[in-house]
């Protein structure tokens, strides 16, 4: 092109709205937008920058793909428990924010061996006989082990548990321990001993009818040979003779009249918090059912082995292992479920699964680093402390006792113990069983439930009438005289024994009873065995039952909304048996049973009065008994090598 046509090629440009630009430069100002034809060199790192981020996204999110994954989803709040390196260190977060306490866990399930002297066809063996302990801590939090179990009802767990199991061979029964194991079996034969060669004496004839004299007095039961005190209604003490003349010789013990009142929590103590436990397995033990043993129902436990299949294939947790499971709140009932599952070997993380706010469970990041302890642990929250009564279901169940024991279990305690409080930090169980017979089925010679640093015991003893019950360390069994609430579920207790201002007439008044509140038609049971005094409508009492129980103990019943059929006066009733329903009727302010427990006239506490025992052994199977007792406690004390059975939790 020449000069010429340049100049009129520039000229149409012009024309059409084109102007001469400065050429392109990368010397723009700083800081500002490019300007005309100005590059900036930040603005291109930018763009490719971008380029790059997009690629290594879309690259991931086929990598995730072919992996079988669809999201990398995991809730931030499921995934961090703590900002520190530990768990053992802990501070205020918030205001509101509570210290949390740790606390060790204990879970050991032993087999050890004893030497025992059964009876076989009239000959005395002793041979090596296998017993079943288990030594733990009460499970702190609810979880879906304990979510389908019975509800609390005094009175159903009695129609449960009063029937009487079949009498057990001497095999199965055998407490008779010899201490040290013995090799093979030894039979033990009586042979007559020869006149000329007496045996020294040890016994003399004065320490045997000292003896003879304390086994008579000790066969009488103790309301025979002492008396009660109550607080009358002026609270002054006074001395009530049970069964002796005025004239007598007895000794007269005092008990107070005491309430007792469960520990009261305010309304934001009610919402259940997040709590970590962490386990440690010696033997190699199986995955799913460590999971099961802690809270997983199968869909989860299938879920969380699902998750982990492409980092941690393994169906089985090796030896010296870990498991960090951080547990929360449900949505849908009153359990706390597996927020997070952690594996470690050695002190190696190896995979974490956090349940998504969709409620599957994926992959996730591994939690804060902590050292491990020697024995297994568990950060408490306590707004996530079960009752005494779930408590050892749950515990129960991570041991796989069946029901049915649970059930006497829990009955041995009803009487002594309120289920319906919380547990409390350090609260155990203890249980030894028989070896499994060949249907699988275990045998129960002892519990103990350590509650608030005191021990309650009952062991298994079969008497010489040939009945076998359980008996606390005195020989008395666990069955009281009177049920204390005697309504189905147990009631809610609206009102207390003592003082107050009556809610309708505004007078100051002593409460001669307890209020059980409950729906009108609830069931009302019989308190004890007793003769129906009255029955009928008394005034303000509205419809009102009276019962009378040996000892001079009476029990009354008011605001019934209807008797039930066939209680008359004259009639009697056996424990546990239906006398009417909770109502309305008479000068009340909502439905409820009035109850009120009476001995010789006076009122007490039905709450905290100390009740008689049911049934305690006679004077001729104390001996037996108290070696019973010795041997049972040398076996859960004893520190012989056991044959260790993979701990559960």
């Amino acid at each position: 092109m020449n000069k010429d046509q340049s100049i009129r090629h520039a000229a149409v440009l012009r024309d059409n709205g084109y102007e001469d630009g400065v050429p392109l430069t990368s010397q723009s100002t700083q800081g500002d937008i490019p300007q005309g034809r100005e590059l900036s060199l930040s603005w291109l790192a930018g763009a490719i920058m971008t380029g790059l981020t997009s690629v290594l996204l879309m690259g991931g999110a086929l990598y995730v793909s072919f992996l079988g994954q669809d999201t990398f989803s995991t809730p931030y709040e499921a995934l961090l428990i703590e900002t520190e390196t530990t768990v053992r260190d802990f501070s205020y977060i918030g205001k509101t924010e509570r210290l949390r306490p740790i606390a060790q866990t204990r879970s050991e399930r032993e087999i050890i061996e004893a030497s025992v002297r059964v009876d076989d066809l009239g000959i005395s063996r002793i041979r090596k006989q296998p017993f079943d302990r288990i030594r733990a801590t009460l499970a702190t939090v609810a979880t879906s082990l304990s979510l389908e179990i019975p509800e609390y009802d005094p009175v159903e767990l009695l129609r449960r548990t009063s029937v009487r199991g079949e009498p057990l061979s001497a095999d199965l029964i055998s407490t008779d321990i010899y201490g040290a194991n013995v090799e093979g079996e030894i039979t033990i034969r009586n042979v007559e001993l020869p006149l000329n060669s007496p045996p020294p004496r040890i016994v003399s004839d004065v320490g045997a009818a000292e003896f003879a004299q304390l086994s008579l007095e000790s066969s009488y039961s103790p309301s025979d040979i002492t008396a009660l005190g109550y607080a009358a209604q002026n609270g002054s003490i006074i001395e009530l003779n049970s069964g002796l003349s005025a004239n007598s010789n007895a000794i007269f013990g005092e008990i107070e009249n005491l309430s007792v009142i469960a520990k009261t929590t305010l309304a934001s103590d009610q919402v259940l918090g997040r709590s970590e436990r962490i386990l440690t397995f010696r033997e190699e033990t199986d995955f799913s059912q460590a999971l099961a043993q802690n809270g997983f129902t199968a869909n989860m436990s299938a879920a969380v082995l699902d998750a982990m299949k492409n980092v941690f294939p393994s169906p089985v947790l090796p030896a010296n292992s870990h498991l960090r499971i951080l547990f929360g709140p449900n949505r849908t009932n009153d359990t706390l479920i597996p927020y997070r599952t952690s594996i470690y070997v050695g002190d190696t993380h190896r995979a974490t699964v956090a349940l998504t706010d969709t409620g599957r469970y994926v992959l996730g990041l591994a939690p804060p680093e902590i050292e491990f302890p020697e024995e297994d642990f568990e950060e408490i929250n306590v707004n996530n402390l079960p009752t005494i009564y779930r408590s050892i279901w749950e515990t129960a169940r991570i041991y796989n006792l069946n029901d049915q024991k649970i059930d006497k279990i829990v009955s041995l305690y009803s009487y002594d113990i309120d289920l319906n409080n919380r547990i409390s930090i350090g609260d155990s169980f203890e249980i030894l069983q028989t070896e499994p017979d060949i249907s699988g089925n275990q045998e129960l010679l002892y519990v103990a439930l350590t509650l608030d640093g005191i021990k309650r015991e009952f062991f298994r003893y079969l008497g010489d009438d040939g009945e076998i019950d359980f008996y606390d360390p005195n020989g008395d069994t666990g069955k009281r005289f009177l049920i204390r609430r005697p309504v189905e579920g147990g009631g809610r207790l609206s009102s207390r024994f003592g003082m107050r201002i009556h809610p309708i007439f505004g007078t100051r008044k002593l409460h001669a009873g307890i209020d059980l509140a409950g729906p009108r038609g609830t069931p009302i049971y019989a308190a004890g065995d007793a003769v129906v005094r009255r029955a009928q409508w008394v005034s303000g009492f509205g419809r009102f039952v009276e019962l009378q129980h040996v000892n001079g103990y009476l029990t009354r019943y008011a605001h019934m909304d209807r008797i039930a059929d066939g209680i008359v006066a004259g009639g009697t009733v056996r424990q546990g048996q239906l006398i009417g329903y909770i109502g309305s009727t008479g000068n009340v302010t909502g439905n409820h049973l009035h109850f009120e427990v009476r001995i010789n006239g006076n009122p007490v506490d039905p709450l905290g009065i100390q009740l008689p025992r049911d049934k305690s052994l006679e004077a001729r199977d104390q001996i037996t008994f108290a070696q019973t007792v010795d041997q049972i406690r040398d076996l859960m004390q004893r520190d012989a090598e056991p044959v260790r059975i993979a701990t559960s939790r």
